[in-house]
């Protein structure tokens, strides 16, 4: 057992060091012309800790308070870190930990994993599709160098490393409908460039260096208590609003344009199940996820049904247009389904049902108040 012990903490050791060397080198501006062969390093498995120690980065945008949520339930609540560079809101601030971390801040991140004992990272720090296309510069930054930061620390530190891909990491010659896992990827967008990056370069890292990285591309996601992000399925959460608050939406997409999306419980859901799914049921390292497909006529056909008063006109936006345009219109997530069992929850008509409750409930703990 002392034998075993202290070999392990040679391994971490020559871990540590080797990724070190590789991160002061390539900052010094070195060239690295090779790795040494058994440079392979394992992940800490769910089964070797009690429960998994979590970090989220981008923890306050849409998915990352509610997977956080999720994660407390099931892990306890001081084994979820959310950390972003913004402000937490007071209701989130002390619903548990959360630490201030810039993803393109190596050493403030690096710290951050070593301090907390971070076993599982989830890196959903990214800009979106249409605010990315606005400013690239800092799209570039953010969803490339900062995944090259998280990818170095997960590495170094045998981390399981969630990231997020995309309907957008499709393009024009892309097979749409259906989109499978494995095929030509080529976006139109620094958004969509950035998570093709992402997926390539986390499989990289598995097949070099053992990294346990795990990726699922994610439809559009509508939710009830967030706003819109900057995202070209944004209208599928926009209508919700306008309709409980003034009684109109004006669509910036045509009307027949279809694309995929999920609820917000599925998608957190899917991201929980994929990341304590055993290793050796995954067949690839990055799955389509689905629910349903519709276009916005349909949303505003199905939400007229509950509110028939509900007026729809269309302006549409050009770039958001031609960025749909290039997207899937329905996903193949047969290889999910199969390899870890994934099965969604809520369809269209659900959807919409869960959403209006949502806010009719909020409508009449506001006049309550």
């Amino acid at each position: 057992c002392k034998f075993l012990l202290n070999r392990k903490s040679v391994i971490e050791g020559q871990r540590c060091a080797l990724f070190a060397s590789l991160r002061c080198a390539l900052r010094c501006g070195a060239l690295v012309l090779f790795v040494t062969s058994d440079a392979s390093f394992h992940s800490v498995s769910f089964s070797e800790t009690d429960h998994p120690k979590v970090l989220i980065t981008g923890g306050l945008g849409q998915l990352g308070v509610g997977l956080a949520k999720l994660l407390r339930k099931r892990f306890g609540k001081n084994n979820v870190i959310l950390s972003d560079i913004r402000k937490p809101s007071s209701n989130v601030y002390h619903s548990g930990p959360f630490i201030y971390s810039d993803i393109l801040d190596y050493k403030n991140l690096r710290e951050i994993v070593v301090n907390n004992r971070i076993t599982w990272l989830v890196h959903y720090s990214a800009l979106l599709s249409a605010v990315g296309e606005a400013n690239v510069a800092l799209a570039r930054s953010v969803n490339i160098t900062g995944l090259h930061n998280i990818l170095d620390i997960a590495a170094e530190h045998g981390l399981r490393l969630f990231v997020p891909s995309t309907i957008g990491a499709f393009g024009p010659t892309s097979p749409r409908n259906p989109t499978p896992d494995l095929c030509v990827q080529r976006p139109r967008t620094i958004y969509g460039v950035s998570k093709v990056h992402a997926e390539l370069m986390g499989e990289y890292y598995h097949h070099r260096y053992g990294l346990d990285f795990r990726c699922l591309r994610y439809p559009g996601i509508i939710s009830a208590d967030s706003q819109p992000g900057g995202g070209t399925t944004d209208y599928a959460v926009q209508i919700f609003h306008d309709a409980i608050k003034t009684g109109k939406f004006e669509c910036n997409l045509k009307p027949d344009t279809r694309l995929p999306m999920m609820y917000i419980d599925d998608c957190l859901r899917a991201t929980l199940e994929v990341m304590e799914a055993p290793a050796d049921t995954l067949s690839m390292r990055t799955y389509n996820i689905n629910a349903m497909s519709f276009t916005p006529e349909e949303l505003a056909q199905e939400l007229q049904k509950q509110m028939p008063e509900l007026e729809v006109t269309y302006d549409v936006d050009h770039v958001r247009q031609a960025i749909a345009d290039s997207w899937p219109m329905n996903f193949d997530d047969s290889n999910a389904r199969k390899d870890w069992g994934w099965k969604h929850d809520y369809d269209l008509p659900e959807l919409v049902q869960t959403m209006l409750n949502y806010f009719g409930a909020e409508t009449r703990m506001a006049r309550a108040n």
